[in-house]
């Protein structure tokens, strides 16, 4: 199903929330950028703890848009009996 949500996402069959474009540009930026070094240096190893956490975020949105993505997909191949939709099944 992720590929036909890609899919529908890249031809602009399903729009993301401008919310999910934030949260998926804000985590790539702040994990390569500078800044996201400091908590690497403070504490070592345990630094990543952050960046694990803010892809975590990522991943549940993503997995939020795919529901949507879903339940959309769903609504539109509802056929609705007495229609002409019901005769052709």
């Amino acid at each position: 199903m992720w590929g036909k949500f890609a899919k529908a996402v890249l031809t602009g069959k399903h729009r993301l929330s401008p919310w999910s474009y934030i949260i998926a540009i804000g985590t790539v930026i702040y994990t390569i950028s500078p800044i996201d070094a400091v908590p690497e240096l403070i504490v070592g190893p345990l630094g990543f703890i952050d960046d694990l956490g803010l892809w975590g975020v990522l991943v549940a949105v993503m997995r939020w848009e795919l529901r949507r993505f879903e339940t959309a997909a769903a609504k539109r191949s509802v056929t609705i009996p007495g229609t002409a939709t019901d005769a052709a099944a």
